[in-house]
């Protein structure tokens, strides 16, 4: 909308008034939140016992995001908008606690921090001190959905919780210094996949206060034309605030925001009623203040405000230097605290002036607690979707495809509530998924061909080349009350290590805080894995990422390794009906044998592990070795060892036990879902052979079975980071997980047999030479090997 037919653009006297008296109060309460231990309404000169022994905090985004948060309250009340705030620079903790303070959504939370002069203490004091709250945008916050120790995120999570919420309003402040990540500078085409009609809007702040801890930033030091372009060439049109008088950047500040809810809402009415197809140009505002603002100009003689040096703490000494001590009283006092905050520390009226109310308030806002929000996923039966399974190993499936079919009535079931999405980096019909397309097709605001296929402006399925994105919207998703799947092709997920490390942190933290509702999991499908990147090779090749999540909040994160179609498919209904978890679910596209009907998959699953009696030789007797698997590939490899130990050693007690829940083989006081020793000993032994093939690393089964019973008992083989080009049973045999070498390992290890078996033993090493020459001869694996089946 052009700017001569914006509405409101001018703030009165009065308004500026009262907004200039909170952005005042919150950065006096910002400040003392870094500093002041005691005395917090400064009724006594401050002395050295009034100050925290140690000055923790970062006073330079702080100015600038109280800004951001008064304006918001204005246009939030003047227009009665249902709004979410991402604060980007989670440093600016202290900003968002005294705006939440002051609102009194944080003093509903935690009633012992009320807005009183004891509350006003309260909130000082705890403010990155033992025992208290950390000093970034965490979980503790209320309003808060973004944890900002870790940058670049901001503007991902924004979109993802923008996204079918058409009633909301998702502003994102970005820092400057986060505006140079990757994530972040992928995350400015999410407004290419931003449905307009079925989504809210997303209004990204970026602000430019010119610094990061000791260096410029790159876009503050960009001309402003240059930096037009940028934003333009993104998709966006640019609004400037810039300065450093206050009555001067609070009128832009006003002007800006309301042009850009003006522009956002005539865009919205166009392809809400007028029925628009373009493009929205949505607008972006760039907001230029001073690093630590109206903080101390200089210290010892050195300049501080709009430099590098506020970032932090700008008068460090303040115990042991009587004049820094002397000049925090000044700062302080400069925001005249006496006339914001009455004799019993109460906001007075002009500070809460611009406050909206209940709901509406940022730090009280439903949509950054999503559990209140979130509801139960109609999960179809899952006999409708199950592959008849006669006799075991008969059969052939695609895991994935059998999921895809499953996920595809999903979507059916929450066309009308818009609350399932399917993310994945353009992978969704290489991982088998593409039933998906029949309920929903891609979300896609760009620009079309005819030879494009399943692009759709309402689509819910998100596919873009970016695993950080991805992950981004995903969270979003989650914690505004939605569900969702990530898939993911199982090398490249590592890309999001560092974002799943943070989530996990978030919902640990949220399950400690009884205000926060439980979240729908954050669910991953690991696939074109390991084992069936034989034609890719060697770089998409790892399986660590199970290893990395396991190192993570024991109740917070599952691993499952469903072997076949019908168990992945029990699986998933399990973790798509779960809260507050993070799933991980690794399961193969390409055909697999069916070993378990639908009735004994769930019965499987629910186990976590379990003896396949089928499978072995026991014939209810004790074994003389175990076999165990977990994982797809592995699994059919311990069934064909299996088999060919039933013919060459037909005196060999058996077992085979298959472990879908990996967290079962860790003791049940380190993990909610872990097996006790009892539980343990029974499945695998307290002094038998036991040879373990895993899908992925194989020392992570010994480090979650290290405390176990007959633990020197235990062998495992898995992926040693062998790889290349080649067959897929070539793949197992340079790892030495294949049949003929659990054979061999078991013919090692259980007593007696490497004299009395030794013929079997060698048969196994010649049948590996012959693999290897036959591959390289044919190109293909040898027919023995292809044409394998369960026939026991």
């Amino acid at each position: 909308m052009p700017e001569d037919q914006d509405t409101r653009t001018a703030l009165t006297d009065e308004e500026l008034r009262t907004l200039d008296a909170h952005w005042r109060a919150a950065n006096y309460l910002a400040a003392g939140q870094i500093y002041l231990l005691a005395n917090p309404l400064l009724t006594e000169p401050l002395k050295p016992e009034h100050i925290k022994p140690r000055l923790l905090g970062h006073w330079g985004t702080s100015p600038g995001l109280n800004l951001v948060y008064t304006h918001l309250n204005r246009v939030i009340g003047a227009r009665g908008l249902d709004t979410l705030c991402v604060w980007g620079p989670g440093h600016g903790g202290p900003s968002v606690l005294a705006n939440s303070w002051l609102e009194g959504s944080y003093g509903e939370k935690y009633p012992d921090v009320g807005r009183d002069a004891p509350g006003m203490a309260r909130l000082f004091r705890q403010f990155s001190f033992p025992g208290g709250v950390p000093s970034h945008v965490a979980p503790e916050v209320p309003g808060s959905i973004h944890e900002g120790g870790e940058l670049g995120y901001s503007l991902a999570h924004a979109y993802g919780a923008a996204l079918d919420h058409p009633g909301l309003l998702v502003a994102c402040v970005i820092g400057d210094g986060e505006a140079e990540t990757g994530p972040l500078a992928a995350s400015w085409h999410s407004n290419k996949f931003l449905d307009p009609v079925h989504d809210g809007a997303v209004l990204p702040i970026l602000h430019l206060n010119g610094y990061k801890i000791a260096n410029p930033t790159v876009l503050s030091r960009l001309p402003e034309a240059e930096l037009d372009s940028l934003l333009r060439g993104y998709g966006h049109e640019p609004i400037h605030v810039t300065g450093d008088d206050p009555a001067t950047v609070h009128r832009a500040m006003a002007r800006a925001m309301d042009t850009a809810l003006d522009r956002i809402a005539a865009a919205q009415r166009a392809a809400r009623e007028d029925g628009a197809t373009e493009r929205v140009s949505w607008p972006v505002i760039v907001l230029r203040t001073p690093k630590g603002w109206t903080g101390p100009a200089e210290v010892d003689g050195v300049p501080v405000e709009n430099t590098w040096r506020s970032h932090q703490v700008p008068l460090p000494g303040v115990r042991e230097n009587p004049e820094h001590l002397h000049q925090l009283e000044a700062w302080l006092r400069s925001y005249r605290p006496e006339e914001l905050f009455d004799a019993e520390g109460r906001p007075v009226a002009d500070v809460l002036a611009c406050v909206p109310e209940g709901a509406r308030r940022l730090g009280a806002t439903p949509y950054a607690n999503g559990g209140l929000l979130v509801r139960e996923l109609p999960m179809p039966d899952l006999d409708g979707f199950a592959v008849p399974v006669d006799k075991p190993g008969a059969t052939l499936h695609e895991p994935t495809r059998v999921l895809g079919d499953l996920l595809k009535q999903v979507m059916e079931d929450t066309a009308g509530r818009r609350d399932f999405r399917l993310v994945g980096p353009d992978e969704t019909a290489s991982n088998r998924l593409q039933a998906v397309y029949d309920a929903s097709g891609k979300a896609w605001q760009a620009g079309t061909l005819d030879v494009d296929e399943h692009l759709d402006p309402h689509g819910r399925v998100m596919e873009i080349l970016s695993e950080h994105l991805c992950q981004g919207w995903l969270e979003g998703y989650l914690l505004t009350g939605r569900h969702g799947l990530f898939s993911c092709y199982e090398a490249f997920v590592h890309i999001v290590d560092s974002m799943v490390n943070q989530h996990i942190k978030w919902l640990k933290t949220s399950r400690e805080l009884p205000w926060r509702a439980p979240i729908a999991s954050l669910n991953y499908l690991l696939t074109s894995h390991v084992w069936r990147q034989d034609h890719n090779g060697f770089s998409h090749q790892d399986p660590g990422f199970v290893d990395h999540v396991l190192n993570k909040s024991p109740e917070v994160v599952r691993v499952y390794l469903p072997p076949d179609a019908n168990t992945l498919l029990s699986v998933a209904d399990h973790v798509l009906r779960s809260r507050d978890y993070v799933n991980v679910v690794v399961a193969g596209k390409q055909p697999c044998f069916d070993w378990l009907s639908m009735d004994a998959a769930r019965v499987h699953c629910a186990r976590g592990a379990g003896i396949w009696e089928w499978a072995g030789t026991e014939n209810g007797g004790a074994p003389d070795v175990v076999l165990g698997c977990a994982g797809d590939v592995p699994t059919q490899e311990v069934l064909a060892a299996a088999q060919l130990l039933r013919r060459h050693l037909p005196d060999l007690a058996v077992r085979v036990v298959n472990v879908v829940d990996l967290t079962r083989l860790l003791p049940r006081g380190e993990h909610p879902h872990g097996m006790t020793d009892f539980e343990y000993d029974g499945l695998f032994t307290t002094d038998k052979p036991v040879i373990f093939a895993y899908h992925g690393y194989p020392w992570l089964i010994h480090r979650l079975a290290y405390r176990r019973t007959g633990h020197e008992n235990l062998h495992v083989r898995g992926y040693k980071e062998s790889g290349t080009t080649t067959t897929p049973f070539d793949m197992v045999v340079r790892n030495d997980l294949d049949r003929y070498r659990l054979v061999m390992d078991v013919i090692d290890r259980v007593p007696g047999l490497a004299v009395r078996a030794a013929a079997v033993r060698q048969r196994m090493a010649d049948a590996r030479t012959r693999h290897h020459d036959w591959i390289r001869a044919h190109g293909t694996d040898l027919p023995e090997v292809a044409e394998w089946s369960w026939n026991a």
